[in-house]
């Protein structure tokens, strides 16, 4: 298996993530950006996560050539990305962010799906490779966050820039997984898996779940920010949350021996509750909302790692591409952009405590859904 090549993509990828969410608003706000535009900025953003990977889902899934497709993807996210240069008002950074995200966004989902086609059968340790992507996030996180407390943010869209060009280049090393779908008589069609209810049920809890993450990609460090937390303090919480996040994934190859996806996924959608109050009504308590980034490792790791387990199961090596690309779509996609919306709308009316209340309830909707309709698989034995 590739490790340090796919090791290195998701590294890069997630550096050029860690230097967006939790500082693209602040560079916004900086260009006298609203709440609500900021929103739905990246509402937009997230909005095509819904459209791009189902595109490139299916043109992989039928030519085998994913890796191919992720190269066109990177390449041309990378080019367009450059127009940011010359953007000078709100219309043009909705237009640059909707042709940008198109291509940066349908290359993920089919990454993971190359790989899991090189890991085979051992998908359990498919977090011991994602966690470069964290590895990546923190890079970013940290040292953005150091040099705010010497620089203007200004220089963020050149650090995404450089960023976005390493990962076109990292992709040119990534050899083709040597799975192609083939399809027989005997092959299941897409669209019985997909009106299955335990699947459409799993659909909807991870839409809920992401788009209880909205206010807080959106406007976790402008909350912090109007609390007085410093650039270093900020850039060290979104780390915290980042390292939670790696050392349950160090941990998940030998947790799947004995806990289902299933017991995952509730836990990550339950404690999200508990998160999203703690950083709205107490985040002025420092323990308190460090104990709320150590969740982290609950609402995003918990509930991703249980999903990339459930999606095979659910869909078969055949359809790997489509489900990869649903899942990204109506999670990061379609529920990123509720939720990155809804904030945006309320935050300067309702303020942050209501805002994060929303995200709570949210994520208890999405338990509610998990434990009537979400099937309980036993515990992983490969």
């Amino acid at each position: 298996m590739p490790y340090g090549r796919l090791s290195a993509f998701y590294f890069f990828y997630f550096a050029t993530l860690g230097a967006f969410l939790p500082y693209w608003g602040l560079y916004l706000k900086g260009l006298g950006y609203s709440a609500l535009e900021i929103g739905t900025v990246l509402a937009l953003l997230s909005a095509t996560k819904v459209v791009a990977p189902n595109i490139l889902g299916w043109l992989a899934d039928h030519s085998g050539r994913r890796i191919t497709w992720i190269r066109w993807t990177c390449l041309l996210a990378a080019g367009l990305f450059l127009g940011i240069f010359e953007v000078h008002g709100y219309r043009e950074m909705l237009l640059l962010t909707t042709a940008f995200g198109m291509f940066w966004s349908a290359a993920l989902s089919q990454f993971e799906a190359v790989t899991l086609a090189h890991l085979g059968g051992n998908s359990r340790h498919y977090p011991w490779v994602r966690l470069w992507g964290s590895l990546g996030f923190i890079a970013a996180v940290l040292g953005l966050g150091f040099a705010l407390e010497r620089f203007a943010i200004g220089f963020l869209p050149q650090v995404l820039t450089v960023l976005l060009w390493l990962i076109w280049m990292v992709s040119l090393m990534v050899p083709e997984a040597k799975f192609r779908a083939h399809f027989t008589d005997s092959t299941p069609t897409w669209w019985p898996l997909l009106w299955r209810k335990e699947v459409i049920a799993f659909l909807l809890v991870v839409f809920l779940a992401q788009a209880a993450h909205g206010p807080y990609y959106v406007f976790y460090s402008i909350h912090l920010k109007a609390l007085d937390y410093s650039g270093r303090w900020i850039g060290m919480l979104w780390t915290l949350g980042v390292v939670a996040e790696i050392v349950l994934f160090l941990l998940l190859p030998r947790l799947f021996h004995f806990l289902s996806p299933r017991a995952l996924l509730l836990a990550g959608v339950g404690l999200g509750s508990v998160r999203w109050l703690a950083i709205g009504w107490y985040a002025h308590v420092f323990w308190v909302l460090l104990a709320a980034q150590v969740l982290h490792a609950a609402t995003f790791a918990a509930t991703h790692a249980a999903a990339m387990q459930l999606l095979p199961r659910y869909f078969g090596q055949a359809h790997q591409g489509k489900g990869q690309a649903l899942y990204s779509s109506l999670s990061f996609g379609l529920g990123s952009m509720a939720g990155s919306y809804a904030a945006g709308m309320f935050w300067d009316q309702a303020g942050a405590p209501v805002v994060f209340a929303g995200a709570a309830v949210t994520c208890l909707l999405a338990l509610s859904i998990a434990l009537r309709w979400v099937w309980g698989y036993g515990a992983l034995s490969q």
